[in-house]
């Protein structure tokens, strides 16, 4: 997932894809503990993704603070 991507996206939208990230990140937790995930990079990368959508919620936050 690119920020630049994520930056054309409305904060609905942004939200949303945080939850969807949000309820992946506690599936691979859960496959982890079970023993039966097969990608362990994915969980970094879901992590890191969870984190850039927060990045650009933040920043689109403090922008419409500022106009205002």
């Amino acid at each position: 997932m690119k920020a630049q991507e994520l930056r054309d996206k409305t904060p609905e939208q942004l939200r949303e894809d945080l939850g969807a990230l949000k309820k992946e990140a506690f599936n691979l937790r859960f496959q982890q503990a079970t023993g039966q995930l097969e990608n362990s990079s994915r969980i970094r990368a879901v992590r890191r993704d969870v984190a850039r959508v927060n990045t650009i919620l933040n920043q689109k936050a403090a922008a419409a603070a500022s106009e205002a």
